[in-house]
């Protein structure tokens, strides 16, 4: 019985270490895709240990007629798929505020601006490479909250492509 269980155990460590991968402890650069009209997003990844980490992501616009940011906190799990392919999925959510100003509705008086809050969920693929370089492309579905923008549609599908610096 002691040779089974000690054999059993062996075997799960095995498994187990088969399918460990480190992920960079830190990991910065850009994410670029909708982000719900906020355009590219600096991103900055921390781990927490071999396979969870923690991703923020900071969407910002600043024009004459708009201004406006997005901030988003994700907690990710990353599975290895095979040699620096990876995927991952979490969860999450954030804030935002955004304001058009009066002469991009052309001088009619509807001057708007909202705050918002959002959930968030995450699903994506993603490979390190040899050297400090990570590509990841993901889809992030959203459920907001606000007074405006979520009004008539309160469901945004991100799609977006990772760009980050390992280190």
């Amino acid at each position: 019985m002691k040779t089974y269980l000690i054999t059993g155990i062996l075997i799960l460590i095995a498994t187990v270490s088969m399918n460990a991968q480190d992920i960079s402890k830190n990991a910065l650069g850009l994410r670029l895709g909708d982000s719900d009209g906020f355009g590219a997003e600096v991103s900055y990844q921390r781990a927490l240990n071999a396979n969870k980490r923690l991703e923020f992501d900071l969407g910002w616009r600043d024009s004459r007629y708009y201004d406006g940011f997005k901030l988003a906190a994700l907690h990710q799990w990353v599975w290895n798929i095979d040699g620096g392919f990876n995927w991952y999925a979490g969860v999450g959510g954030g804030l935002g505020s955004y304001s058009f100003n009066d002469d991009f509705n052309n001088g009619n008086g509807n001057d708007r601006s909202d705050t918002f809050v959002f959930a968030a969920g995450d699903i994506g693929i993603e490979y390190n490479f040899d050297f400090p370089l990570l590509l990841s492309l993901d889809f992030r579905p959203e459920i907001g909250f606000g007074d405006e923008v979520y009004d008539n549609n309160d469901l945004d599908f991100d799609i977006a492509l990772g760009v980050r610096y390992q280190f």
